[in-house]
């Protein structure tokens, strides 16, 4: 990746150089400064202690990217993970047309209803969630892989799929945060691959139990992050940016956050009603449509998924199998 294109004049990545040294960084589209011999900074050896005390950081952080001393090209350089976070929060069913077409997909016609009627249904029923908390469950930091790593098709899945999505990485230890304060505590903003194994979701043996999200969803390298983190200030307003992912060149999602059921403050808020939020941690605010179980094409080894969401880079996901 000879540059990215980031909003803002400045974004944080974690990189590894050739002899296998990782490092936390400052990149601007071709350029990177290493921030790990950095005495203002503490000296840090990723982005996790950045984040730890983004308030206090984030000055820094600007006036090191108004410099020009110490840059160096971007080239040749491994983008890992932006973020080591200690918790993931995966907000599900929170775009009106995913879900719509999802519940259309999964239709069996056992109950006499046409897909027509299904959708109808379907529609009348996001209407009343809107009344209700966003939908959200956790994640393995473990499933993370960097923008550029191949995505590990386990053996024993058959439908593995592809969930496009804006993540928020919270920048501030937070609890019980009002929806109209709740992105205050969002230090910025990344790209996040959450793929399923849709056959694994829901067990014939236990259905009553609902979904298996740990089966479904936490396969290592099921959750491609990055390239960067970019800070709120350079994008303030997530509500109408572009998510876009091309299967082998042809696009399969292609939407704006504006299609959300709960925007991204309500998610956020409501995941710090149930839980303590951490500098670090990851937001994801859900998949919009174009999944590959609506478009009847789920991944197989060989496929490559580019994806870009507006203002945060682009990823780019080779798929192989794991045998």
């Amino acid at each position: 990746m000879p540059e990215i294109d980031h909003a803002g004049s400045w974004a944080l990545a974690r990189l590894q150089d050739g002899t296998g040294r990782v490092f936390p960084a400052l990149v601007s589209r071709d350029r990177v400064l290493d921030l790990s011999d950095r005495d203002e900074l503490g000296r840090p050896d990723g982005t996790a202690p950045l984040l730890d005390g983004w308030d206090d950081v984030l000055p820094v952080l600007r006036a090191l990217a108004a410099g020009t001393d110490g840059w160096a090209p971007l080239a040749g350089l491994t983008l890992l993970s932006p973020v080591t976070p200690r918790q993931v929060f995966q907000a599900g069913a929170n775009y009106r047309t995913h879900v719509l077409d999802l519940v259309v997909a999964h239709h069996d016609g056992a109950d006499g209803r046409t897909p027509e009627q299904v959708r109808a249904d379907a529609a009348a029923h996001m209407d009343e969630r809107l009344a209700l908390p966003p939908f959200v469950f956790q994640g393995l930091p473990s499933a993370i892989c960097g923008a550029h790593d191949d995505v590990v098709l386990p053996r024993g899945g058959t439908q593995p799929d592809w969930e496009l999505e804006l993540a928020a990485v919270i920048g501030r230890r937070a609890r019980r945060v009002p929806v109209d304060e709740a992105l205050d505590v969002v230090a910025g903003w990344t790209i996040v691959n959450d793929l399923t194994l849709r056959d694994k979701l829901f067990r014939k043996d236990s259905a009553a139990l609902g979904a298996d999200w740990l089966a479904g969803k936490n396969s290592p390298t099921f959750l491609p992050t990055g390239p960067v983190l970019v800070p709120r200030e350079a994008l303030p307003d997530p509500g109408d940016l572009r998510i876009t992912l091309r299967l082998n060149g042809a696009v399969m999602q292609d939407e704006s956050t504006k299609d959300m059921v709960h925007d991204v403050a309500r998610i956020v808020s409501w995941c710090s009603e149930v839980a303590t939020l951490e500098p670090g941690d990851l937001v994801l605010t859900g998949s919009p449509a174009g999944n590959g179980l609506a478009h009847g094409r789920l991944l197989r080894a060989g496929d490559v998924m580019d994806s870009t969401i507006t203002g945060l880079g682009a990823q780019a996901n080779r798929c192989v199998d794991e045998r």
